[in-house]
């Protein structure tokens, strides 16, 4: 029986980690902390087994009983907390991006290794069957050679609550970049064997919503936690660039609002006997060079957060780092911070 502890109580906690919780056996939920006790309490009325709720994380760091933590913060909170979880010898599972920046993910990296715990990322298209499959597929040699690979994430007018912590670069790290990208850039690199960076260029636009009271939109995600009288928007909803790593060269456009009402949310593999297109968060469809056929996958697609919480569990009990920790996922985090920096200084960088 693991004894655990969800820090944060909002929109990723009550949308995928709560309910894939509670499909599991051999686990204990004795904490629900959200600085707002009426999340909380709500989450624990919505999760019966949820035994208690509190506004203080270290009530729960402080309690021997409880083995791991879920840090399920903003952005900017991702590092207190975890820092604060592993130095009390508890192993955490922390939702994505690993923290604002890069520095800040190494340290927390060392951290774990010190206090010999577990640390995973909740970058969870890790354990999406689409993902895993063609995973397969390139270590079994079904593209040949993927020699470049072509990242959309595009929506029509989208960005997620403007002026509140989304676009406020000193919460959130970044815009689409660090919000949508994190997603799509593991995923590549995770299915291209982990690969690593060599140089980059890009460039990050935000154009659409510079004045915020003039921004027109059709809907709007987390709109609750928007401001847009008296908030802040200093991030990207644009981003747009060209990666060389020692697999395949990766080009990609992301935006949270364009003028186009076309949403292209897809990841193109090309290899030199076959490539897939794989739908974000759906099936993909692989055309083989040798039979000059298409074919559509149709395969169950299993919760993936649920799917990522076991490992992590498991790998409490092992002790063996599997696909999530936080060692996988560094290289992730050098490539959002090298993009940024790129995007800064207006030049291409080595890594």
């Amino acid at each position: 029986m693991k004894t655990l502890a969800i820090i944060g109580c909002g929109r990723i906690a009550r949308g995928a980690h709560f309910p894939a919780l509670s499909k599991m056996e051999g686990i204990r939920v004795k904490y629900a902390c959200d600085l707002i006790i009426e999340k909380a309490d709500k989450m624990k009325a919505d999760f019966p087994f949820i035994e208690q709720t509190i506004t203080d994380y270290h009530v729960a760091l402080n309690d021997p009983e409880v083995d791991a933590v879920f840090v399920l913060t903003p952005n900017y909170a991702h590092y207190t907390v975890t820092m604060d979880a592993l130095r009390a010898g508890k192993h955490v599972m922390c939702e994505k991006p690993i923290t604002v920046n890069y520095a800040l993910s190494v340290e927390m990296a060392e951290e774990a290794e010190k206090q010999g715990k577990i640390l995973n990322i909740g970058v969870c298209n890790r354990y999406h069957k689409s993902v895993e499959i063609l995973e397969e597929m390139n270590r079994e040699g079904k593209f040949g050679k993927i020699y470049h690979v072509y990242c959309s994430f595009r929506a029509c007018r989208s960005i997620p609550g403007l002026g509140g912590a989304f676009t406020t670069k000193a919460q959130s790290g970044g815009g689409v970049l660090i919000d949508w990208g994190v997603h799509f850039f593991d995923l590549i690199l995770y299915i291209l064997g982990e690969a690593k960076v060599k140089n980059l260029t890009c460039d990050a636009y935000s154009e659409m919503a510079k004045d915020m009271k003039s921004y027109r939109y059709k809907g709007m995600w987390a709109e609750d936690t928007a401001d847009i009288e008296n908030g802040t928007n200093d991030v990207d909803d644009f981003i747009t660039g060209y990666i060389r790593t020692d697999a395949a060269s990766i080009s990609f456009n992301g935006a949270w609002a364009q003028n186009l009402e076309e949403r292209g949310m897809y990841i193109d593999f090309l290899g030199d006997k076959g490539g897939a297109r794989l739908d974000y968060g759906d099936q993909f469809s692989f055309f083989d060079g040798q039979t000059l056929e298409t074919e559509r996958s149709a395969h169950e697609i299993p919760d993936m957060y649920q799917k990522e919480d076991e490992a992590f569990l498991e790998s409490i009990d092992t002790g063996v780092y599997n696909r999530n920790h936080i060692s996988h996922i560094l290289e992730t985090m050098k490539l959002l911070d090298s993009l940024y920096r790129s995007a800064d200084i207006k030049k291409e960088i080595e890594l």
